[in-house]
């Protein structure tokens, strides 16, 4: 928003609705499309910081990013200039990121009720192809597929009516 606070847990948003609306007009739905990931992150206070847990070592997301790249690097070795999974053409997002029944039955849902466009569709599946990798999966799952459309929140139609206070 115009005011920088929008969904801010320790600073109230003075904007209306309409400045909103407008603000988030000026990133056209084209444009989105066309970015893999849209996390919303919100500042966490300080208190929370000082007294968060321990989470993964960076040394252990390394090794399992590394283990990803190389199942890419072998996926792709007999296409020329394809080397992960984002460079995916349509025909290979039907070859190697197919999701199940019941992955499609979230999918549609999903683009149902967020009124996601088509090149989405394919953004969620490249998505959750590289998270399916990090996972050491062999096909696309279920979970996956939730994990990318829970990345895909900023080209949904409403979410600028989204207001958390």
């Amino acid at each position: 928003c115009p005011c920088g606070y929008y969904n801010d847990p320790t600073h109230n948003c003075c904007c209306t609705p309409g400045q909103i609306q407008r603000y988030m007009n000026k990133i056209s739905g084209p444009l989105l499309d066309r970015i893999d990931i849209q996390c919303e992150i919100t500042p966490v206070p300080f208190k929370d910081i000082s007294q968060a847990q321990p989470g993964e070592s960076s040394s252990v997301i390394r090794e399992r990013v590394i283990k990803a790249r190389d199942i890419q690097t072998e996926r792709f070795k007999d296409f020329k200039g394809i080397h992960c999974n984002a460079q995916m053409t349509e025909r290979m997002i039907h070859q190697f990121a197919e999701p199940d029944e019941a992955s499609i039955n979230q999918l549609r849902m999903a683009m149902e009720r967020f009124s996601l466009s088509a090149r989405a569709y394919n953004r969620i599946l490249k998505v959750a192809r590289t998270i399916a990798d990090l996972d050491g999966s062999e096909c696309v799952q279920v979970q996956h597929i939730s994990e990318a459309i829970g990345y895909r929140n900023l080209d949904r139609g409403d979410w600028a009516e989204r207001r958390m206070y």
